[in-house]
């Protein structure tokens, strides 16, 4: 019985860990190969309904709003050539080919993203910066939004960056 509760807090830690936010030194400025958001849809909306042409283009509207922030900052961006990335569902969960990519590349930083609707109230947004050499996260975060509006994504985003990817201890 110990060990199936050692075993227990072991899963929980490793679940919890992949989930929280890294913190260390904030990412400096350099190259990244920017792979954009994948959008997870787990409510039952997307499957009875099909892709919403909304979501759509709020998908594309924060991918340029998180780029336009990166490089304010003074990252310089380039996209993953589109015959390496087709066959890649989510670069968030690619095995380590999004920072193979960006090693390829000569670049410093993978950085991804999702977007996970539970419903249209409440989603989660994701984003990871990765070191290419190493692949491991620099920074990687997670905030939960109320609305499926491009206001609470930009709510959302501008917060994420600030105060987790961005944040100075």
């Amino acid at each position: 019985m110990k060990l199936l509760r050692i075993l227990t807090l072991a899963l929980f830690t490793v679940a919890t860990a992949a989930i929280t936010p890294v913190y260390g030194p904030p990412p400096e400025p350099g190259t990244a190969v920017w792979f954009g958001l994948h959008f997870i849809d787990t409510s039952t909306e997307g499957a009875i309904n099909g892709v919403r042409e909304d979501e759509t283009q709020r998908i594309a509207m924060i991918e340029e709003f998180i780029a336009d922030d990166l490089r304010e900052r003074g990252f310089t961006l380039q996209e993953p050539p589109a015959d390496e990335v087709a066959s890649i569902k989510d670069p968030v969960n690619s095995n380590g080919r999004d920072t193979r990519i960006a090693r390829e590349l000569g670049t410093r930083y993978a950085i991804s993203g999702e977007v996970q609707k539970v419903s249209n109230l409440i989603l989660s947004l994701n984003l990871y910066v990765r070191d290419a050499e190493t692949g491991k996260n620099v920074r990687a975060g997670a905030v939960d939004i109320r609305g499926n509006n491009d206001d609470s994504f930009r709510r959302g985003y501008r917060y994420l960056m600030k105060n987790i990817i961005f944040r100075e201890e």
